[in-house]
């Protein structure tokens, strides 16, 4: 329930954003998909930073329960009629911020609970992250509507009150949680600790605020994180014991190909929402039966609405794998993620084909939303069970943070892979104009997709011979 309402929040927000830059802010496609990509990129990069502080300095719990205080901040500022650029900057930055204490130690509360049952935890995370989804759906199918009707502003709002609603339901159902949580977090609270805790989030909201001013400079930064990341996970491997290294070569195959997925995740977001924008009939219509009207951002909700569909009989049969013959290798489970996303794409690049006045029908849409939520599922949906199967128990909030890190800097090369299809913000085309720029994007990224489930296959090879001494260890 409190990552249900944190999710709430930050969908909201994330459906309108791209669209609020290009259609309220006036900013070009690159400019919009720049400054989403960093955004993104610090969303999943603090953590790195999180985990660590979950697990060392304040406590898993604690750390959340900051987060959530920051993003209501980040979120309230968003809905403030504030002119300029500046206040955008620093509540996105305090949204960074806030998911970057937040999503580590969320996750890593759940990998604490089933931390004694190997064999429920893919079928634990495959419903968490249904559950999570419960919370998008709602925010990404109302934002769009409240924009509609009262402005951008009373949108972000709502996404505000989504927080404020997560913060309540901690505080009515804490006591559930009090068995659960890192070492840190049934030590008294040190106040040199906590202070030193608000400095860095002062330093982080400043770092977010130069990045979205100075968003020329990002490809610099991101690629600066991502050395950081690297670094960092090497010299975890060298200075662990010999029996859990196994375990760490394993989850950093597996977490590079999550990496790999999330740039075609990112697309959600930034392509695929101007596409429907420009391009989509934005109605769904059964001939005799109903036409329903829809907004070009209430597409992503289809994305959520299919994980709630696919979650549970992906988990029933997980678990009956596990009882039975045994699982599914992650690394094939990949492969077949890669295949589906790969498969979205070209509904979406065979789309054009029945377009009229360069309009597609919404149907194209949802058929790929489906195919490529079903990808998510396979890959990023067990990305966490990933951590919580091969890492050990005193590194987990810190190799959460390496995950969300390389995740941080796919999302920002999607948005670069996203302005393949970008549009002169003065360009005035029409339709008819923009329909190739985006089917030629999505026959590269179907391509892209089959090269990724050619490397899944590839690495099974690689998995077969470290997972089990991870594993046994």
């Amino acid at each position: 329930m409190i990552e249900l309402w944190e999710r709430f929040g930050f969908y909201g927000m994330a459906a309108l954003m791209v669209l609020y830059m290009v259609q309220g802010l006036g900013y070009s496609d690159d400019r919009a998909n720049l400054s989403w990509g960093a955004l993104s990129a610090l969303v999943y990069a603090l953590p790195v930073f999180g985990g660590w502080a979950g697990d060392r300095w304040l406590g898993t719990r604690r750390c959340m329960l900051v987060g959530a205080v920051v993003l209501v901040f980040g979120y309230g500022l968003l809905a403030l009629p504030l002119r300029g650029l500046a206040p955008l900057y620093v509540s996105l930055a305090l949204v960074a911020v806030g998911n970057g204490l937040f999503k580590p130690n969320a996750a890593n509360l759940v990998r604490r609970i089933y931390e004694n049952q190997p064999a429920r935890i893919d079928s634990a995370f495959t419903v968490y992250y249904m559950a999570v989804n419960v919370g998008s759906t709602v925010s990404m199918l109302a934002t769009p509507w409240v924009r509609e009707l009262w402005g951008w502003h009373a949108a972000f709002a709502v996404c505000c009150a989504g927080l404020l609603l997560g913060l309540a339901n901690y505080r009515w159902m804490r006591d559930a949680l009090q068995w659960v949580g890192s070492p840190a977090d049934a030590a008294p609270l040190d106040m040199r600790r906590a202070a030193m805790l608000l400095g860095a989030i002062a330093l982080g909201i400043a770092l977010g605020v130069f990045l979205l001013a100075e968003v020329q400079l990002a490809d610099l930064c991101v690629a600066l994180v991502g050395a950081g990341v690297l670094a960092s996970y090497t010299v975890v491997l060298r200075r662990a014991r010999a029996h859990e290294r196994p375990g760490l070569l394993s989850a950093g195959m597996l977490v590079l190909e999550v990496g790999l997925f999330m740039i075609f995740y990112q697309q959600m977001s930034t392509s695929l929402t101007l596409f429907a924008l420009r391009n989509v009939e934005l109605e769904l219509r059964l001939p005799g039966l109903f036409a329903l009207p829809v907004l070009p951002a209430q597409f992503q909700a289809i994305n959520p609405i299919c994980i709630m569909v696919f979650s549970p009989p992906l988990a029933w049969l997980y678990a009956r794998l596990a009882r039975g013959p045994g699982d599914l290798p992650l690394g094939l489970k990949f492969a077949l993620g890669f295949a589906a996303v790969g498969a979205g794409f070209a509904v979406f690049a065979t789309s054009g084909l029945g377009a009229v006045d360069g309009r597609v029908s919404a149907w194209f849409v949802v058929a790929g939303y489906a195919l490529i939520s079903l990808g998510e599922l396979l890959v990023s949906g067990l990305g966490l069970a990933v951590i919580a199967r091969y890492v050990p128990e005193r590194l987990s909030g810190f190799l959460m943070g390496v995950y969300f890190g390389v995740v941080g800097v796919a999302m920002y090369l999607g948005g670069l892979v996203a302005n393949l299809a970008r549009v002169p913000v003065d360009a005035h085309l029409s339709a008819e104009q923009t329909l190739p720029l985006y089917l030629d994007l999505f026959v590269r990224l179907s391509l892209a997709g089959m090269v990724g489930c050619v490397l899944s296959l590839a690495m099974l090879v690689a998995l077969r011979r470290v997972a089990p001494r991870a594993q046994a260890a």
